[in-house]
């Protein structure tokens, strides 16, 4: 079969689309970092946490899969042990039967010749005594070589325990460290921010930097692969919320100087699991002034956006399922609580998120 023209190949397409973000992604930090050092402070700090977040969470799944390991090899010991202790026990039955019989009987048979089938039977008996008191000594043997396996394994998963509990201070130390810098820096910011003025003109570049972004996704995104499965727009009111929260600002609401929410502001708890709305492809995964870390998913026309995350689980390119965990709440982008950002955009165009889902809120 004749390989694709490279203009027609989807892998080929897809790749070149990454590349493209990739280096959107790379322009936005240079220009972050060229006209706005408080952001980019800002930004590497909340990098920080989420480094440290994320290499907290890695110990603590080994430390589970240790612990695990650790109940299956004790109980595999005290399995042997009740094995072993079965042994001895047939073997001393075995020892007691002989004893009790005494070998003066095979030789008082010898020297009667009364009977001489039942000397044969008898000796066909204690052959057979034999070798089952051979084989119980054999398993005793495996037996004990097989506690003393487990017993050595035991042992050594006890020590691997103990430095992973030691790597998850260590971790979480360096979780407390990276949120201090964060909270310099968000100190820095507003300390900056002298009046309502600031505070606008601070609001409106971060939008105008969302809409930037978003216009030049769509444009990196016109030569992506098509996906497959139903129409967003098939599955309005259907949705399920991407985490569970209340929302504290809603689409349309005013935030002052002539701005007005794009989306649903939903406060919940940092390190809860954010959810994908629905099947699509990651079309951003990085830092954005105003937005810390951002996700967006293309939806094929439709784009989700989820802002404010603590920890982001995929990368650009990447194909996620409705549904899938995608990142973890935080509060980067300098917010002062917990919250998930999430709009839903028809085009470039925001529309209301809240008559997608199933329930009004969640």
């Amino acid at each position: 079969m004749a390989a694709l023209p490279a203009e027609r190949d989807p892998e080929k397409q897809l790749q070149q689309v990454r590349e493209r973000i990739e280096d959107l992604q790379r322009s936005i930090r240079r220009d972050t970092d060229r006209r706005d050092s408080l952001s980019a402070q800002l930004r590497d700090a909340e990098e920080k946490v989420r480094g440290a977040r994320g290499r907290l969470g890695s110990v603590r799944k080994q430390l589970a899969a240790s612990d695990a390991r650790l109940s299956g090899l004790t109980a595999e010991r005290e399995r042997n042990q009740k094995t072993l202790r079965e042994q001895r026990l047939a073997l001393a039955a075995q020892l007691r039967t002989a004893y009790m019989s005494g070998r003066e009987e095979q030789l008082k048979l010898l020297l009667s010749q009364e009977d001489p089938a039942a000397f044969g039977r008898m000796l066909v008996y204690y052959s057979y005594l034999g070798r089952a008191r051979a084989g119980k000594i054999g398993e005793i043997e495996a037996a004990v070589a097989a506690l003393e396996q487990a017993a050595a394994q035991e042992a050594e998963e006890r020590e691997r325990l103990a430095a992973l509990e030691a790597g998850s201070r260590k971790e979480l130390s360096s979780v407390d460290s990276a949120r201090t810098e964060r909270s310099k820096a968000v100190h820095a910011i507003s300390s900056q921010i002298r009046n309502s003025s600031d505070t606008i003109a601070k609001l409106k570049r971060e939008a105008a930097g969302l809409e930037k972004l978003v216009a030049n996704l769509r444009r990196a995104l016109r030569d992506l692969p098509p996906g497959a499965g139903q129409a967003f727009e098939k599955v309005r009111g259907r949705l399920a919320w991407p985490t569970s929260g209340k929302i504290v600002a809603r689409f349309g609401q005013p935030r002052g100087g002539g701005l007005k929410w794009n989306g649903v502001m939903i406060e919940v708890g940092r390190g809860n699991e954010v959810r994908a709305l629905y099947e699509g492809r990651i079309a951003y995964s990085d830092w954005l002034p105003g937005m810390g870390l951002l996700l967006i998913i293309d939806h094929g026309g439709y784009m989700s956006l989820y802002a404010h995350n603590e920890q982001l689980f995929k990368a650009v390119g990447d194909r996620v399922e409705g549904g899938e965990v995608v990142a973890t709440v935080g509060d980067s982008g300098g917010r002062s609580q917990p919250g998930l950002y999430l709009e839903i955009r028809r085009g470039a165009a925001p529309v209301d998120p809240v008559p997608w889902f199933r329930r009004p809120t969640p």
